[in-house]
């Protein structure tokens, strides 16, 4: 495996016609995107698996039942293990009991996410706005004051 690591490692420094070409020499085909990120992650995955073997038939079974119940790609909706979902969520919010933190002008805010809307200060608020004007008295997106965003998370369980 040392030698796949160095090769997978010795990616990240490949110019980005370079791994275009080794795209092309792995899977016969032009890379679906020039993104060097994608293109070294996929070549990774593929010298791997040429190297160590593919993944077994339960671990691909395991790993499908894993995107239909929580729908990676699309992020429309969260299922639960029942199957059913709850599509009218959005997508950037935490998990209900979940709690959204931010220290604002030397105070901490702690807001509790709650399966319909939210909790600051033992006080029901509808949505993060209204929590942000409270505390500063100005009209903010509840968003961009708390900081929630869909990828780097910021917010505790």
């Amino acid at each position: 495996m040392g030698d796949i690591s160095e090769k997978i490692e010795a990616l990240k420094t490949t110019e980005t016609a370079q791994l275009s070409a080794l795209y092309r020499q792995h899977f016969g085909n032009k890379p679906a995107s020039i993104k060097r990120i994608f293109m070294i992650r996929q070549l990774a995955y593929r010298m791997q698996e040429q190297a160590i073997g593919e993944l077994s038939p339960a671990a691909k079974e395991k790993v499908q039942e894993l995107i239909r119940l929580y729908d990676p790609i699309n992020k429309t909706a969260v299922r639960s293990s029942s199957g059913k979902t709850n599509a009218g969520r959005d997508i950037r919010l935490p998990m209900p009991g979940s709690f959204i933190i931010k220290n604002y002008k030397g105070k901490r805010l702690e807001v509790k996410v709650l399966e319909e809307g939210f909790e600051y200060e033992g006080q029901a608020y509808t949505n993060l706005s209204h929590i942000a004007k409270a505390v500063t008295g100005a009209h903010w997106n509840g968003f961009k004051f708390f900081g929630v965003k869909n990828n780097g998370r910021k917010w505790c369980s």
